[in-house]
């Protein structure tokens, strides 16, 4: 084996990749629970990408076979429906793990400086994986594929001028047909998985330039070297101790992934929608359709914002600046420190009505407007206002305010001094 890797070596940098992108790179050593996510979501593009392979082998991309197909997967191919329910539940799982890798990046800074690029190529990891779901919802073609991806499509139509020719250039026709759903395949088995592989290998490249943070927010890349190993004052190499680490969040994650695909894989319907079991019906519209759970936030975004003469385009604009809005957080935060762990108490709030109103607006999004019925409905009111409308403004004003807000809290809050050293 010395021998073949030698003969390797000489031909091609295996060792030297292996050694400078994880065998003999330096993390801080006091990496907590919030440091698994990075490496889970690799492992679950992994299997999203395996399993969606064994998929394509009997998937049909033709409107009229696409939903028996799925059936014939589930049915009849060995192991089909255990193919079938682990990447249906990878990508739920996918994006829970991304929103807490995102998550601990707010909590401790990592996309401060110099990890600006780090935190971009992240944004753009996550518009590529939304776009990926997206393209994949439809495939199934059952009846919320169908629907869903019929809203989602028409909202590209209130765009002023170029709006009615952008949807149907996406769909490639007048209506979501064979061509949209040919076209949607193409995107999700080839192209985005192409960018996204691209964009994580950017991401690495980027954090192993500039080092890893860590939950004290310092800087270990430029503490001096310890003479008995050469290594910064806190660090350690990522082999063998984060990799056992990280195989420790594997298991752990395996066992509740397990527990979803076994038991509860459509997970009482926010997995896998009961009206995706039924054939897309362009002649019948469900009574209500929402996309699914990772989504939910920004769909309900879009429902929260009136309709000003006859078009949703103001919605659509509020829908993409929530998302877009990532990208300008570098440059947003202007505080004395990095980690939650020394900030003040405005910034703990304000993160805190962050994760609340991103939390209640998913689930506004998955739920009727119409659930908690209408102010007015006592009073002779003209046009009552939905409660769940209501609460829908309130908590994306608030969505918002954590970032237009944000240099004047971070400017101002009381900050605890940042250590030399990591705490532990």
């Amino acid at each position: 084996m010395e021998k073949m890797l030698a003969w390797i070596d000489a031909r091609f940098p295996l060792t030297a990749l292996w050694e400078s992108q994880w065998g003999k790179y330096v993390a801080p050593k006091n990496f907590n629970f919030w440091y698994y996510f990075g490496s889970l979501a690799a492992f679950v593009l992994v299997i999203q990408i395996v399993t969606g392979i064994f998929l394509t082998m009997n998937y049909k991309p033709d409107a009229t076979k696409a939903f028996e197909s799925v059936e014939y997967i589930m049915r009849d191919v060995q192991w089909g429906w255990l193919i079938r329910y682990m990447h249906s539940t990878g990508a739920s799982m996918f994006f829970i793990v991304v929103y807490l890798h995102m998550f601990r990046g707010l909590m401790y800074g990592s996309y401060r400086k110099p990890r600006e690029l780090v935190w971009i190529f992240g944004c753009l990891i996550y518009l590529a994986l939304m776009a990926e779901a997206f393209f994949g919802y439809l495939l199934p073609w059952g009846q919320m594929s169908y629907w869903g991806a019929q809203v989602i499509v028409n909202l590209f139509s209130s765009i002023p001028l170029i709006g009615e020719d952008l949807a149907v250039w996406i769909r490639g026709d007048f209506t979501i047909s064979d061509v949209t759903l040919n076209r949607f395949f193409a995107f999700h088995v080839i192209a985005l998985p192409l960018v996204l592989l691209g964009l994580v290998m950017a991401h690495l490249m980027a954090l192993h330039e500039t080092g890893s943070n860590n939950p004290d927010g310092v800087q270990i890349k430029y503490q001096p070297k310890d003479p008995a190993t050469g290594l910064p004052l806190d660090g350690i190499y990522s082999h063998p101790y984060y990799t056992v680490k990280d195989i420790v969040g594997v298991v752990v994650f395996l066992a509740v992934f397990s527990v979803i695909v076994f038991f509860m894989p459509e997970m009482g319907g926010y997995f896998i929608e009961a009206n995706n079991f039924v054939p897309a019906d362009p002649l019948r519209t469900p009574v209500h359709i929402a996309p699914v759970w990772y989504f939910t936030p920004y769909y309900a975004m879009l429902r929260a914002v009136p309709s000003y003469f006859g078009t949703q385009v103001w919605g659509v604009i509020v829908m993409g600046l929530a998302v877009m809005v990532f990208f300008a957080v570098p440059w947003l935060d202007r505080g004395a420190v990095r980690s939650v762990r020394y900030r003040g108490t405005l910034y703990k709030t304000w993160l805190a009505i962050f994760v609340v109103s991103f939390l209640v607006l998913g689930y506004l999004g998955v739920v009727p407007i119409t659930i908690w019925g209408q102010f007015g409905e006592s009073v002779p009111l003209v046009g009552g206002v939905d409660r769940a409308t209501v609460v829908a403004r309130v908590f994306t004003a608030l969505y918002f305010a954590f970032f237009v807000l944000m240099p004047w809290y971070t400017a101002i809050d009381k900050t605890k001094p940042e250590p030399t050293r990591v705490t532990g």
